[in-house]
């Protein structure tokens, strides 16, 4: 079951979902708008090991905007911190943003419940597209789990600004 809107902003009052800071004009009919944090990582290399930390550039955007390359892969963030013990976040990139031909996710959509921090929006553009610090990019909506609830714990929890891959500390990837 998807919350709607009033159903979110309820859930922010009692406490069950953290989004900060939480702005009403945000809000949808069934998800809230999260805004472009001001900080990119990019990849320095072409070849990446999933056993390795990767080298990555870290790239303030000023004010007035950051031109994303056509087929480059970046990751940003969302301004807002969030996260929920009783729900399930859902990331979702804006209509009009997706109609620009930028992907805000490639494939990792899902929030893990128990999860808190800013998101890490994968960040893919199609076509040289100009983006800019705080501008609402994604939207997030939370989903009611079934069955017992196993808080988050991982590697990302807590997560601040943007945070590259962390797979070289998986125990499947250990020698």
């Amino acid at each position: 079951m998807i919350l709607t809107g009033n159903a979110i902003e309820s859930a922010v009052d009692s406490g069950s979902i953290n989004i900060g800071p939480f702005k009403r004009d945000q809000l949808n009919p069934n998800s809230y708008d999260l805004r472009l944090g001001s900080q990119l990582l990019r990849y320095t290399s072409s070849k990446l090991d999933t056993r390795m930390e990767n080298p990555t550039e870290l790239i303030e955007m000023p004010d007035e905007g950051y031109l994303l390359n056509a087929g480059e892969f970046y990751l940003g963030h969302s301004q807002e911190l969030l996260g929920s013990d009783s729900y399930v976040p859902m990331l979702h990139c804006k209509s009009g943003i997706a109609r620009l031909g930028l992907f805000i996710h490639v494939t990792a959509d899902l929030i893990d419940i128990g999860s808190h921090g800013n998101l890490t929006f994968q960040l893919h553009p199609t076509l040289d597209v100009k983006v800019y610090p705080n501008m609402r990019i994604g939207q997030v909506s939370f989903w009611k789990p079934e069955g017992e609830v196993i808080l988050y714990s991982g590697k990302y929890q807590g997560s601040n600004g943007p945070v590259g891959s962390l797979s070289y500390q998986s125990e499947d990837y250990q020698q």
